[in-house]
């Protein structure tokens, strides 16, 4: 229809979810290490992720009025999303083994060395 304008949002709802905008802004910084001293860890960022991913959620289904949008739109939104966080998953996921596999390509490095240096010292007697 020409004279359509489409879902119309109360103010109402606009000044709540910049409310709990501002409310999780807060909370990201205070889960800072660097501004409150707390320190979560390897937590650090799952921590400000979520977060950062529940209000992109909020402005996107809200002042972006993805909300009142069809199904298929919606699929629009969700499959980048849900390969987003595959591709973050197995970032999270090499983490933790990267420690031993640099440590086992050093050792791997360093016999290779001893390897060359007896070679070189065999040839140098012979």
């Amino acid at each position: 229809m020409a004279g359509d304008l489409g879902h119309i949002v109360e103010p109402k709802v606009f000044a709540k979810v910049l409310g709990i905008l501002l409310v999780l802004t807060v909370v990201t910084v205070l889960v800072a290490p660097s501004v409150s001293g707390v320190n979560f860890g390897g937590w650090n960022i799952v921590i400000a992720m979520v977060i950062a991913t529940i209000k992109a959620t909020l402005v996107l289904m809200f002042f972006m009025h993805l909300k009142y949008e069809d199904k298929i739109t919606l699929l629009y939104f969700v499959f980048p999303v849900v390969l987003l966080f595959t591709l973050i998953a197995g970032i999270f996921i090499d983490n933790p083994f990267r420690d031993a596999s640099l440590k086992h390509i050093e050792v791997q490095k360093g016999l290779e060395i001893k390897v060359a240096d007896e070679i070189k010292k065999e040839e140098a007697h012979h």
